[in-house]
């Protein structure tokens, strides 16, 4: 029988087929969906085409090369058409029953490589390792700013993981406000005095049925709740709330845990769409306790219906067990 489970960190609902699990080739969309702009245009994030951007806010390069210039290996610029802008201060207003605020904020695109054809998963450990260290670099540089409140990292790899382009790329937006999108985790904390990330990860630990790998610094697990089928997330196994708090030992880490499962990941499932998303604490603000940073990994194999744009209840064709023992046992092999 499928089983109804509570998602603690979102307080939500997601319906789970316990006893039986769509194989990867089943799913209607188990395609990257690299096609987006494969029609010849001109892409702005490769080599000899940094006119095509914004001006450079950072950047990993070689042989002193000059800013917005050719000779980088990992690029920083702002969103070209982003609505936000890190200028004044913010402004709410209401009109009658509505309310807005000014577009106070920042988004950032991490250009990760000068190469077209290479992704996220092809990069070396030392590869990935350099990604997360601009990562963390303008994490904390953004989080400087009082202005700030919340600090979202994502990736979407793909058409059906959001991708408007198909060069490998990463994003930041750092926000005037904190969303509410992780209620359970206040709220755990409030309730029970304890950090719901360590009971989960401490939980996983000891069921193991849904542990995928671990190292010295890091859990892979797919979670009790699973929104999507596949879905992993990479825990910490330090309790720290932000990102930007990582050390350069656990960067380590945690680019040996991402390389190794990511890359099995993409070839289990066909090469899948995917988000990989960086949830950290609220910055510049006053919280409650019990925030503790990890990374979601996602594939994009199955679009969202409307149960679960009515209910809020996702509907899970793989039982996070399944998923797990299936990511083990091809790592083992």
């Amino acid at each position: 029988m499928p089983e109804l489970r509570r998602d603690l960190v979102r307080d939500s609902w997601v319906l789970i087929a316990t006893d039986t699990a769509l194989k990867p080739r089943d799913f209607p969309i188990n395609k990257n969906g690299i096609e987006v702009n494969s029609n010849g245009a001109l892409c702005p994030f490769c080599e000899g085409n940094e006119s095509h951007t914004t001006a450079e806010l950072a950047s990993l390069r070689k042989d002193n090369s000059l800013p917005d210039t050719p000779g980088w290996l990992i690029r920083t610029v702002t969103n070209k058409y982003s609505g936000f802008k890190l200028e004044g201060e913010l402004k709410l207003s209401e009109t009658g029953i509505y309310q807005s605020c000014n577009g106070l904020g920042q988004h950032e695109v991490i250009i990760e490589t000068p190469e077209h054809n290479v992704e996220f998963h092809h990069f070396s450990v030392e590869k990935i390792k350099e990604v997360y260290e601009m990562l963390k670099a303008r994490y904390n540089l953004l989080a400087d700013d009082e202005r700030i409140k919340y600090i979202q990292i994502y990736k979407n790899r793909g058409l059906f993981a959001g991708a408007s382009l198909e060069h490998s790329h990463s994003q930041i937006l750092a926000l005037p406000l904190v969303p509410k999108n992780r209620p359970g985790i206040e709220a755990y904390c409030k309730k029970e005095g304890r950090c719901l990330i360590c009971d989960i990860l401490n939980e996983e630990r000891k069921s193991g049925k849904r542990v995928v790998i671990e190292n010295r610094d890091f859990i892979v697990v797919c979670p009790y709740a699973s929104r999507f089928p596949y879905e992993a997330w990479i825990i910490p196994t330090r309790h720290a709330e932000h990102f930007g708090e990582i050390s350069d030992e656990e960067l380590m880490s945690l680019s040996e845990i991402t390389a190794n499962f990511l890359q099995e990941m993409v070839r289990c499932l066909n090469d899948p769409s995917y988000n990989i998303i960086i949830n950290s604490a609220p910055i510049n603000c006053a919280y409650n306790a019990g925030y503790h940073w990890y990374i979601e990994i996602i594939p994009r194999l199955i679009i969202n219906s409307g149960v679960e744009i009515t209910t809020g209840i996702y509907m899970n064709p793989v039982a996070p067990e399944i998923a797990a023992a299936m990511f083990r046992e091809n790592m083992a092999e």
